[in-house]
């Protein structure tokens, strides 16, 4: 088992909690529930004899009959919810943890039984720092984590430029991993062959099962041409329009379809950050993949590391930490009708952090232009700026504005 960020926000509720952990199928739910809860009950609703059990024990008895548990796939079973709804304000049940996978169907019961009761959680892919530490070990905080809190220049200015050793070898190497297969965590176990067949596998269980918990389709094949269309749209601006055409469907259809992705934990619109006052940003958002082998394998995409493939990587993995640490950050990117662009924005506390992210082993103070005039357009909002890379270095360009190689931001090197 892989030490998971989330565990310590897990652990540290109080006694009296119910606890909601969602997130795509097979990213470790299950796992990490049987890990931080090993005294409850685990019932899987998966299975039809289960469902039988649970749905025949009535409010009245469910703290004696069945009391505190993990219940996973609990969406499938839509009356535990006001069961344990019962018997938690009754004060008579004092932990449930509830787990799925379909966030439409399981936060709808959340929000109509449970609300205001529940802690929700949610579980992302495998990240470079989880990657590199084996549990019970905790898994040190990336870099990210201290730009974020201190601001660029405050986290930056004491850190060694070169790092050097095995560690630094297999952090690199867990990038490399990372951009070919992403994080699922059965992959680590597997050679490839077996990884391309898992992947595979995985896409015909979301277009067989997930998608058809979320949303009855009479046909899968339009929806499965849409995903690979939308696979190559990967960290580019959303045209509605271009891609229904492309996909062959209507574009009400194609908005329909980008929803299902993104509640089903596939995709992630990161919308533009603008004010009221900023009418000349553009108001179309990007379109990212959340873990890099689904979006080759939906795409039928090979190895190589494009410009867009890199830059989804980049977003995808500042997009599991802060979810993960500090889902009161806000990510969006920037882009002016004028032509001036920034790859990706970190709001915190009224702060700013901007990232521009280029897919090469070096750096020139070109590249940090465009953050330049943004923290001039944001103003006591700048927290600084960093150009993240691939190579080896980390160099102040100037005050407030460094160059990060990727794999040292999202480790703890």
């Amino acid at each position: 088992m892989k030490s998971r960020h989330i565990s310590i926000r897990l652990q540290e509720f109080s006694e009296r909690r119910l606890i909601i952990l969602t997130g795509a199928r097979q990213v470790g739910k299950t796992t990490l529930a049987k890990s931080c809860f090993p005294d409850l009950r685990y019932i899987n609703l998966d299975a039809m004899e289960y469902r039988d059990m649970v749905r025949n024990i009535s409010s009245f008895d469910w703290s004696k009959d069945l009391g505190p548990a993990v219940l996973d796939e609990a969406q499938k079973e839509p009356s535990v919810f006001d069961k344990v709804k019962f018997a938690y304000d009754e004060g008579q049940l004092d932990s449930t943890v509830l787990l799925g996978s379909s966030q439409f169907m399981l936060m709808k019961k959340v929000r109509e039984s449970l609300a205001g009761r529940a802690f929700i959680l949610e579980l992302w892919p495998l990240m470079v720092s989880e990657i590199l530490a084996d549990a019970p070990t905790p898994a040190e905080k990336p870099l990210l984590s201290a730009v974020l809190k201190n601001g660029v220049e405050a986290a930056l200015q004491h850190v060694a430029a070169v790092k050097a050793g095995p560690n630094v070898s297999q952090a690199r190497k867990t990038e490399d991993y990372l951009l070919r297969w992403g994080g699922m965590p059965e992959l680590l176990r597997l050679n490839d062959d077996q990884r391309r067949e898992w992947l595979r596998s995985y896409e015909m269980t979301y277009l067989e099962r997930d998608l058809t918990d979320l949303v009855r389709l009479d046909d899968l094949e339009p929806f499965r041409k849409f995903q690979q269309v939308a696979a190559h749209r990967s960290a580019c601006l959303l045209n509605y329009s271009d891609l229904a055409r492309d996909a062959g469907v209507s574009v009400d259809t194609s908005r329909r379809y980008l929803e299902y992705l993104r509640r089903s934990y596939q995709t992630i619109l990161l919308q533009p950050w603008h004010t009221n006052q900023t009418i000349s940003l553009v108001k179309s958002p990007k379109l990212y993949w959340i873990d890099m082998g689904l979006l080759r394998q939906t795409g039928r995409i090979g190895e190589a590391v494009t410009g867009e493939l890199y830059e989804n990587y980049v977003v995808s993995e500042t997009w599991k930490w802060c979810k993960s640490d500090t889902p009161t950050t806000n990510l969006y990117f920037y882009r002016t009708r004028h032509g001036l662009e920034v790859d990706l924005l970190a709001e915190r506390d009224q702060r700013i952090v901007g990232f521009e992210i280029k897919n090469r082993a070096t750096v020139t103070n070109a590249d940090a232009s465009g953050l330049r005039k943004l923290a001039v357009n944001l103003g006591e909002k700048w927290s600084g700026g960093m150009v993240v890379y691939a190579g080896d270095k980390i160099q102040r360009l100037e005050k407030d504005l460094w160059a990060v190689p990727s794999w040292r931001l999202f480790s703890g090197l």
